[in-house]
């Protein structure tokens, strides 16, 4: 005989806020294991795709982490210290922006920029600030995040975790899948089945796209000559997952830094445009619906708000877990949603006649 819904309720909601607490008080320290897990969720396909090319688990697993070893290696040696360079020689160099940005200002409208003008000590202020504040902020930053998530724990636990979910991955699936309620257990697949199917488009998809792009923009204004190209391409391509949010920041900072380092070679700030132009044109048309598919169902506002609750209230470890929950809750609540327009609450008695 099944438990009433009220105690079904009871205890589905103790383990939801048993999560909660765990994440609350364990979350620097269960950072590299949701890492690692995150790792093993993006490579399980290619490791079922080996496994069907033949090999087996553990050699499918070995291949991967040998290529995933060579990149990062490639990424440690050459990219990742050009962008932290990139990043703080920005920061420092801002002032300098904006003091051809005064410039141009007393050029155009010398009534508005005078030396005892309010808006002539508003930029003034904004670049000695940037220059100041930005790049201590980046400093710690980049500080607070190695003492927190402690360097050993990232570059060795997490590996190490990855590697054996992994492994270990399809096991796990069956294990859990053998503890569930039996009288439930239809329901849950489904509804696992279907947030299984939204990540997967969703982070797979939206991953190996935001990579693309990324790419694409750091190459491509580094081709053209723009100053900290590389930057601004990782920028742009990092926060791509959101729609347009990626091209019109990426697009912004990069024409107006064009602006300022090609002024009066209009045909190399174009190149800059184009280069956003063409990047969205590829993602609208063939990178996201080839790699994501049509609908995924996360609402960019959905998603800015699980990121913003999370990220507040968990840190780093909330803001990598807002997105499956924030899946795993739109499911729920489409499900919640279809179950209410079937049930007699909805439908009333002229429902039954029909």
């Amino acid at each position: 005989m099944a438990l009433p819904v009220k105690d079904q309720m009871k205890y589905w909601g103790i383990a939801s806020a048993v999560f909660l607490v765990v994440l609350w008080f364990l979350g620097d320290v269960i950072l590299p294991f949701v890492l690692g897990g995150a790792i093993a969720y993006f490579l399980d396909p290619v490791a079922d795709r080996l496994e069907r090319l033949g090999t087996s688990r553990a050699v499918a697993v070995t291949i991967i982490t040998l290529v995933a070893l060579l990149v990062f290696v490639v990424m440690a040696l050459l990219v990742i210290p050009t962008l932290v360079h990139q990043a703080v020689t920005l920061f420092d160099t801002a002032p300098q922006f904006f003091n051809r940005f005064q410039q141009g200002l007393t050029e155009r409208f010398p009534s508005l920029v005078d030396a005892d003008s309010t808006l002539r000590q508003s930029l003034t202020a904004v670049g000695e600030t940037i220059r100041d504040r930005g790049g201590q902020l980046l400093e710690s930053v980049l500080s607070s995040a190695a003492s927190l998530i402690n360097v050993v724990l990232l570059f060795v636990i997490v590996p190490v975790v990855a590697f054996y979910l992994l492994y270990d991955w399809d096991r796990m699936i069956a294990s859990i899948d053998e503890m569930l309620p039996r009288d439930h257990a239809p329901v849950i697949r489904k509804l696992a089945g279907d947030i299984d199917d939204m990540l997967a488009s969703f982070i797979r998809g939206m991953g190996t796209v935001c990579l693309i792009l990324g790419t694409y923009y750091a190459v491509a204004l580094m081709l053209v000559g723009l100053q900290f190209g590389l930057v601004i391409g990782a920028v742009a391509g990092l926060i791509t997952f959101i729609p347009y949010v990626g091209a019109v920041v990426g697009g912004a900072l990069a024409i107006g830094l064009a602006l300022f380092q090609f002024w009066g070679d209009w045909v190399s700030v174009g190149l800059v445009a184009g280069i956003f132009v063409l990047g969205q044109v590829a993602e609208g048309n063939f990178l996201t619906p080839k790699l994501v598919g049509g609908s995924v169902g996360l609402h960019p506002v959905w998603l800015i708000f699980a990121l913003s609750v999370f990220g507040a209230l968990f840190g780093f470890v909330g803001m990598l877990v807002a997105v499956p929950v924030a899946a795993a809750i739109g499911v729920i609540a489409r499900f919640l949603i279809s179950q209410y327009m079937d049930s007699r609450l909805y439908r009333g008695l002229s429902g039954l006649d029909e």
